[in-house]
């Protein structure tokens, strides 16, 4: 169908807002937007919008970013209570005893399609009510609980998994329980618990990672008591299946300081209300059997009372939802690296080639020790990121560190897992059983954990989330600086606000500060002062990437990507120096394991810091830009195009 855009005038009329949801304050946006296109500005009005309110350096990953080492914020390690631990246990041993007797993987792969008895056992289980309140019939887990369950599911099934997490992470239970009105949470979590699957439809065809662009439409009608809902939504998971839906689309832009100010809203819609439509179910290279697909919705009514949160808010929303929900992703990519682990070790002991076992030689040491390593630092990373999801801290920038750091290193390992394993690797579980040989899923998991660099934002884009978080900071206490038109007094306050700010903090960064940090710590010790030391580097460094290019810092994304790349390392390497010292409490020798990943993180760093001083990178940009235009045809020649000749598709 063809999607409708917003044309009406501004409303004049007061923002809508749930009851006893107060608006967060205006936004201010810190960045010149002057010289931008109205495109551009607009996408970064929005996107600074959701934003409002945030203050990056509450958190200890905020401090991080500023050269603020806060080493005694984890450790000791945060644990669960010994009650919590037990609920955790049952429910990690049912899931466990409900799919290694009743689910096949690979037929789940091979049928794209879930058995529906294994469903209703998981419902019956309470899996699919783990984030919805006691009180509204639900297992109110915590977030430990929770990731330990989507952790075991992941590393058997990642299909079921996904329909478990993107149920509850990201669909209805989640933003219901925190933004929803004591009317929405009454009407939609019992249902919920009932067994009402549910999707979030954020994404459309042309509208990547830029909300701005977004064409689904709810118009007010009725004198406000409803809206008309019209539009398209792309790769909503869960979509064709679910009952209840989070819709985003935009509402009547309102005038904010003489401008007129795109609104986007979220909306709890009925998924068998009157067009609505599935109009298509995608297929995947991996994940076989998700349920996610193409939604359209044509003159769907929705009651004014099933806006969540208020007018205006959904982005904000949107994006508070996902921070939590991206925590699933790391405790998920954790569990496939569990499964590659085992793989590896009981492989890499029985194959033997050239006399001795595959992984007694050098090349098969070196992978079973990173992916034994990395494993141990990606579940520290998750169940630290956890623990403080359920301690209500601000996680923001805790969770994009987690999923890009996670995310990235599950791909590594898995494909360090398929090459230990060679041909057998690649090859299918199902024809490996056939010929009698142990069906490892290699080949399956391959497939399955290459999205992960992507969902819940590209690893690109993290890169870029992160950096927006690191920089906020230095744009609170320097923008009046960067922006032109504003009073000469202005600009002098502000000049004082820097040069008394910057005065004292930049000299710290440029000197350190190692002494007495790792006392007590042992042979980690020299990883805790390396992690300190590399903090006041990394700060250091951005603010000089930020002098240095001003509003031109946006375009230079491999720099910042090497930098947050870094920023996710050294926060790893504090979570896993941390965990394992909590974990030695039951003699594991952790810490030699934990020695060895700070060790491999700390050459991928000093080689983050050269590719963020690297100066040939105008070469690619021109070279790229050369081969957009066409330039470099005469290269694809000799070839049979696998498709016409057509333009590119929306992202």
């Amino acid at each position: 169908m063809r999607m409708r855009s917003t044309d009406t005038k501004p409303p004049t009329r007061p923002t809508r807002r749930a009851a006893g949801r107060p608006a967060p304050p205006a936004p201010e946006v810190f960045i010149d937007t002057s010289r931008m296109s109205h495109g551009q500005r607009t996408a970064l009005e929005t996107a600074e919008a959701a934003r409002a309110g945030a203050d990056s350096r509450a958190s200890f990953a905020g401090r991080l970013l500023l050269g603020d080492f806060a080493w005694s914020e984890i450790d000791p390690f945060p644990e669960s209570s010994d009650e919590d631990r037990r609920i955790g246990d049952r429910l990690v041993a049912g899931v466990t005893e409900i799919l290694s007797t009743q689910l096949d993987a690979e037929e789940v792969d091979r049928t794209r399609t879930i058995p529906p008895a294994v469903i209703d056992a998981l419902q019956t289980l309470g899996v699919f009510r783990m984030k919805v309140p006691a009180e509204y019939g639900g297992l109110g887990l915590s977030q430990v609980n929770y990731n330990r369950v989507v952790q075991a599911i992941a590393s058997y099934c990642g299909s079921t998994a996904v329909l478990v997490s993107a149920h509850q992470s990201i669909g209805v239970p989640q933003p219901l329980k925190i933004f929803g009105t004591p009317e929405q949470k009454a009407t939609y979590l019992p249902r919920i618990s009932a067994g009402a699957l549910s999707a979030f439809a954020l994404t459309e065809s042309g509208v990547g990672s830029d909300p701005a662009q977004m064409r689904t439409t709810a118009t007010p009608i009725e004198n406000g008591a409803a809206y008309l809902l019209n539009g398209e939504k792309l790769w909503t998971t869960n979509g064709p299946v679910a009952e209840l839906l989070v819709v985003m689309a935009q509402t009547p832009p309102r005038i904010v300081r003489g401008r007129e100010k795109r609104q986007i809203t979220a909306f709890l819609v009925e998924a068998n209300a009157k067009g609505v439509e599935v109009a298509h179910r995608c297929d995947f290279m991996g994940l076989r059997a998700i349920q996610n697909g193409v939604l359209t919705f044509h003159n769907v009514r929705v009651p004014a009372e099933n806006v969540l949160w208020g007018e205006g808010l959904g982005l904000k929303l949107a994006l508070h939802t996902l921070n939590t929900g991206r925590l699933t992703l790391p405790a998920a990519c954790a569990g496939m690296a569990k499964q590659c682990l085992r793989i590896a070790r009981e492989w890499g002991g029985a194959r033997v080639q050239w006399g001795h076992a595959v992984g007694r030689h050098e090349a098969g040491r070196q992978k079973i020790a990173d992916i034994a390593a990395t494993t141990l630092a990606m579940e520290a990373v998750t169940w630290l990121t956890s623990h403080w999801a359920d301690a209500g801290r601000d996680i923001r920038i805790e969770a994009g560190l987690a999923k890009l750091f996670c995310s990235e290193a599950a791909w590594r390992l898995v494909d360090e897992t398929l090459q230990l394993r060679g041909g057998r690797g690649y090859e299918r579980a199902d024809s490996l059983a056939a010929r009698g040989e142990t069906p490892y899923p290699v080949e399956r998991m391959m497939r399955d954990c290459r999205i992960n660099t992507i969902i819940e934002g590209t690893s690109e884009i993290m890169r870029l989330f992160l950096a927006r978080e690191a920089l906020d900071p230095h744009l609170r206490i320097a923008s009046d600086l960067l922006r032109p038109g504003l009073p000469a007094a202005r600009k002098l306050r502000c000049g004082m606000r820097v040069l008394g700010f910057y005065g004292h903090w930049y000299p710290r960064q440029l000197v350190g500060r190692t002494w007495g940090r790792g006392r007590g710590a042992g042979r980690l010790a020299p990883h805790l002062r390396f992690i300190d030391r590399n903090t006041h580097r990394l700060a250091g460094t951005l603010f000089q990437a930020m002098a240095r290019h001003q509003q031109k810092l946006e375009r230079k994304q491999v720099t910042l990507g090497a930098l947050m790349d870094n920023a996710a390392e050294l926060f790893a390497m504090a979570a896993t120096c941390a965990y394992a010292r909590h974990l030695d409490g039951d003699d594991r020798d952790a810490t030699a394991l934990a020695d060895l990943f700070c060790r491999q993180t700390r050459r991928r760093i000093a080689d983050g810091f050269r590719r963020a001083r690297a100066r040939g990178q105008n070469h690619e940009n021109k070279m790229a830009g050369r081969v957009l235009d066409g330039g470099f045809r005469w290269l694809e020649e000799g070839i049979i195009p696998a498709v016409p000749t057509t333009p590119a598709e929306g992202a």
